[in-house]
């Protein structure tokens, strides 16, 4: 059997010296050659100016030669740190160490004298409780040595012990993991195939990774995984972060995601877990626009993916779905109100029907909303939330056990968020599953949450984010919230741990459901476990009778509730038939309205076009009453001239009066 050292640590300054003396400030002659033996000339010039400034203070030595590079080196490193406190320095020295050596304080607490704790690694082992003033604690003091890195408990939530014994439910815990661990970041991938989490990409120091990492939920073992191209649509892995990792039969899908040159539409990209190659998968239609912080949700043979923000910082809210059967895209335009354009949010589906959107965030604030998106009718709603409704957040994670639906994790760009909280997705009742205290990585930014399955129970498994450091640690939960879409019954007596951990389990926990009666919030485990050896079988089996009668009376209630829901269905839809059939009517009153109209419109510009007529035959007509009236005139004035003119020249002429007269 073996055995595991779960040291309570060293406090400050000691923890500080043990680290100065790991990396080769321990009067040796020569440290810096000892630091760069081990670390990389960038990290050894940084660990130097901060055992400097911890030991001596603020650099107060006069500036040396800009000929001797190595001194003013050094000197410009020493001196960039300003006034920075004594112990700020320490502590930043001993996480730096942390990142680029998680393994130092398991090598060098072997020269450390300080008291341990021994926990039993096997899986059927027993955990002996912490003893402090003689009394039992079950949140223990003990420091994990996750790759030998000392994570700090002063939280009562985080339990540090081996995972396989512990005997808590609704606890986040640090299990001692071995193997290499992935360099910390956020907004990275994450999914279980196989009791295997992979972890994918992700943003440390805004540098984008693709490296890809797998642990072993069963050893709980670190291990890289060197990937390649593929022989068909061949690719290699792209640093990129805010992607999604889908488990996808033997396979993983790597969607979207920000990268330093983003193409302009979304890629797909797969990974063969049997050949470690990666592939570009070849879809039809048009692919939706590139982005990153999307939700991507498997519903079926499909995947649903909504929102983000593509690469020049817009937000989104588009709704498009992959076929992938037929490869295809398709570009949804859903009825009712959709979620506001948003990125970093998280979606699960129900009962393989309802996709359901929570939180996320724009560039000025968080949301705290719950939209539902009927997949059937493509209908958007806006339902009331109950119970312990959560805070805005966004870059938090969630997935769904049954009908349960477990958020961890974000932060509102002030703080992260601690509290651990589930969604009953039939009642969309909230309830808070657990909460932790201080700057712990299950209260990040951009962490992965993924559930698996440990010696017959449900687990929860968070890895990474940002909460003002870079996070690379496993925690894990037992949930004790069960689902009625997938209730389980263990088969097994409970392991000792549990009796050695008095009141792990609150049997009695009012837990947000459908049945309200609180029945699916207790834990078998503990009943079977707090039982009489002595007495026999019967007493579970009457038990489990009384439950069955409960399951009976409460299904019995549910299918009353649903025949009168579908009573309500039947008069919602005989209304609905009589207000289509008078819209009908309405809509044939208005044709006939915009038929009589249009008529009208045709006789008004009839009656224009006369009215037009009328004016031009007006204006002749006075033209030609003039032309008639100048005529008349003229004749006038000829006729006047003609009698004037017979006078006395006529006579001289000798043409008689009488037959000019006539004449004219």
């Amino acid at each position: 059997m073996a055995m595991a050292r779960a040291s309570s640590g060293l406090q400050y300054p000691e923890r500080f010296y043990a680290a100065a003396s790991y990396v080769g400030f321990d009067g040796s002659a020569s440290p810096t050659k000892t630091l760069t033996s081990k670390f990389a000339k960038s990290t050894s010039l940084l660990l130097y100016s901060l055992y400097q400034q911890a030991s001596v203070g603020p650099c107060n030595v006069p500036e040396p030669s800009t000929w001797k590079i190595v001194e003013h080196s050094k000197w410009a490193s020493w001196n960039q740190l300003g006034t920075m406190s004594s112990t700020e320095a320490m502590r930043l020295f001993v996480k730096i160490l942390e990142e680029e050596d998680p393994g130092w304080y398991s090598r060098a607490s072997n020269s450390v004298a300080e008291p341990v704790i021994d926990v039993q690694m096997n899986h059927n082992s027993k955990v002996e409780p912490v003893i402090e003033n003689g009394n039992s604690y079950p949140e223990t003091k003990t420091i994990s040595t996750q790759n030998g890195i000392e994570v700090g408990t002063e939280d009562k939530d985080i339990v540090v012990e081996g995972f396989s014994s512990v005997g808590v439910y609704d606890q986040w815990i640090a299990p001692p993991v071995s193997g290499q661990s992935p360099k910390a970041r956020y907004e990275h991938g994450a999914a279980v195939v196989q009791d295997k989490l992979y972890i994918y990409g992700g943003n440390h120091n805004g540098r984008y990774l693709n490296d890809l990492h797998v642990l072993d939920l069963r050893r709980w073992t670190w291990s890289k995984i060197e990937t390649k191209a593929g022989d068909e649509s061949p690719t290699t892995s792209v640093p990129c972060a805010g992607h999604s990792l889908i488990p996808w039969g033997n396979k993983l899908l790597s969607v979207a995601g920000h990268a330093k040159d983003p193409s302009e539409s979304i890629q797909v990209k797969v990974l063969d877990l049997q050949t470690a190659t990666w592939s570009t998968l070849k879809t039809f239609g048009k692919a939706p626009v590139s982005r990153g912080g999307q939700s991507v949700t498997l519903v079926g043979g499909t995947l649903v993916i909504f929102g983000g923000q593509d690469p020049k910082r817009t937000l989104l809210n588009d709704l498009h779905i992959l076929d992938l059967e037929t490869m295809t895209w398709d570009e949804i335009d859903a009825v009712g109100v959709p979620p506001s354009p948003r990125s970093d949010h998280t979606a699960a589906v129900h009962v393989e029907r309802y996709l359901l959107i929570f939180g996320g965030g724009s560039h000025a604030t968080c949301y705290n909303d719950l939209h539902v998106l009927d997949l059937q009718t493509m209908e958007w709603s806006h339902p009331t939330q109950l119970g312990e409704i959560p805070t805005p957040r966004a870059g938090h994670a969630g997935v769904t056990v049954g009908e349960n639906w477990f958020i961890v994790g974000g932060g509102d760009n002030k703080s992260g968020v601690s509290e651990t909280v589930v969604l009953n997705m039939s009642t969309l009742a909230w309830s808070v599953v657990t909460s932790v205290q201080g700057r712990v990585p299950v209260a990040s930014e951009g962490l992965s949450l993924v559930v698996s399955s440990y010696n017959g129970e449900d687990v929860l498994i968070s890895f990474g984010g940002y909460n003002g450091r870079y996070n690379n640690e496993v925690y894990v939960l037992k949930p004790s919230h069960k689902s009625t879409l997938q209730s389980k019954v263990i088969e097994n007596s409970a392991p000792d741990s549990v009796s050695a951990v008095p009141n792990a389990t609150n049997a009695t926990r009012d837990v947000e459901s459908e049945f309200e009666t609180g029945h699916e919030g207790k834990n078998w485990e503990a009943v079977m476990d707090k039982a009489d050896p002595a007495k026999s079988k019967g007493d579970i089996i009457s038990v489990l009778k009384v439950e069955k009668e409960e399951l009976e009376s409460s299904l019995s209630k549910e299918k009353q509730h649903a025949l009168q829901l579908k009573q309500e269905l039947a008069e919602a839809e005989s209304r609905n038939t009589d207000l289509y059939k008078e819209l009908q009517s309405v809509r044939g009153q208005l044709a006939s309205e915009q038929s009589r109209c249009f008529k009208l419109e045709v006789e008004v510009a009839e009656l224009g076009q006369k009215l037009q007529t009328i004016g031009t035959l007006q204006k002749e007509l006075e033209l030609l009453r003039r032309q008639k009236a100048a005529s008349e005139q003229a004749a006038l004035n000829a006729k006047q001239r003609q009698n004037s003119g017979g006078g006395v020249w006529g006579w001289l002429a000798g043409a008689p009066p009488d037959q000019n007269a006539d004449d004219a």
